[in-house]
């Protein structure tokens, strides 16, 4: 938790964003008196699912392949479907549990669906033209929704004027990965030529450093540092462009390290995640254009998924304490990381050799 203090009148010149997240844990101290919703705020939840419904259904329609360049690509999950070389897609069930697992913990935790469900369909024969549009389009409708009930549900407050901390944080974090994204891209792949598996065994790495970081400092108080964000921004956006991973728990962690109070730095990931994904989203609608030929089969199971998880995990964010979220993410963050090298073990040996 950081230093401010409601009743420093310096304090109060600042709004910081996580004011409103304290006096809902201060006012209503347990868990039954959280998770009481006013009308306003089961409105919001209405929003929400109006929205997904919309999106579900824009997505059942591009699953049909309805441009020239939207074609069923004969990935091996297809092929076992029997669906190749037509229009015909369908519910795939066990994506739409995997999508209601993963994004709650993503959107509870602020990582771990790109990280961990990915790679997860690619193992189960699906190609990354099938996946990875689909995640970002995901991904973004998730981020800027679940940030949106993260301010309804009182885990955080966005504010313009006077800008508040938390806006504030969401510009250093989008200003710094975007800067970091066209480095990496290009210092990475286009001059150095660094080899994939080296570049995942660093991400992997870093996020267990983060982890026990973070766990050892979790009962201590500390100092708001926003500056630092312009480093873990930074760090994130870098991961992002070399390997497409390690940006939630890169800028999750690296918040409760600079002293964000839990619940508000994962509203500020949700944000700037959905921000960076609503601007891929757009790129790959160009290369759509540009006759790149992508398949939209997954789109359908993973929003009907998300509709649960991206309304469940702020409403949890409210009930949870503080306190709990400041272990769950940075032991979260640990399961990942412990993951993505027990599965990267095999090809390091088999490099080293």
């Amino acid at each position: 938790m950081s230093d401010f203090n409601p009743g420093d009148k310096s304090s109060k010149k600042k709004i910081l964003g996580w004011e409103v997240a304290h006096d809902l844990e201060r006012n209503r101290k347990s868990i039954g008196a959280r998770s009481t919703l006013n009308r306003k705020q089961l409105v919001s939840t209405l929003v929400i699912l109006v929205i997904f419904s919309g999106v579900f259904a824009v997505g059942c329609w591009l699953a049909g392949n309805p441009f020239e360049d939207t074609k069923r690509i004969a990935s091996a999950a297809v092929v076992n479907m029997g669906w190749e070389g037509t229009d015909r897609w369908g519910i795939v069930w066990w994506v739409v549990i995997a999508a209601v697992i993963f994004e709650f913990l993503d959107a509870a935790a602020g990582m771990g669906y790109g990280t961990a469900f990915t790679p997860l369909l690619i193992f189960f024969g699906f190609d990354p033209l099938q996946i990875v549009p689909v995640v970002m389009i995901q991904q973004g409708l998730a981020g800027l929704c679940g940030a949106y009930l993260h301010k309804e549900f009182e885990n955080v407050e966005w504010r313009i004027r006077p800008m508040s901390e938390t806006i504030r944080l969401w510009l250093i974090i989008g200003g710094a990965g975007c800067i970091a994204v066209l480095f990496s891209v290009t210092a990475v792949y286009g001059i150095f030529k660094v080899a994939k598996i080296w570049i995942q065994l660093y991400v992997a790495l870093l996020l267990v450093a983060m982890g026990v970081i973070s766990l050892l400092h979790a009962k201590r108080k500390k100092t708001y540092k926003p500056r630092h964000m312009v480093f873990y921004g930074a760090l994130a956006g870098f991961n992002k462009g070399i390997g497409g991973g390690g940006y939630g728990p890169v800028i999750t962690v690296g918040g409760l390290l600079s002293g964000v109070p839990a619940k508000s730095m994962m509203a500020v990931t949700a944000l700037s995640e959905g921000s960076v994904c609503l601007v891929s989203i757009i790129a790959w609608f160009a290369l759509l254009s540009q006759g790149m030929v992508i398949d939209f089969i997954l789109l359908p199971s993973m929003i009907l998924g998300s509709i649960v998880a991206v309304i469940v995990a702020p409403y949890a964010t409210r009930v949870l304490p503080e306190k709990l979220w400041q272990w769950v993410v940075p032991v979260y963050c640990c399961i990942l990381a412990a993951l993505s090298l027990w599965k990267l073990m095999p090809a390091v040996v088999k490099a080293l050799s």
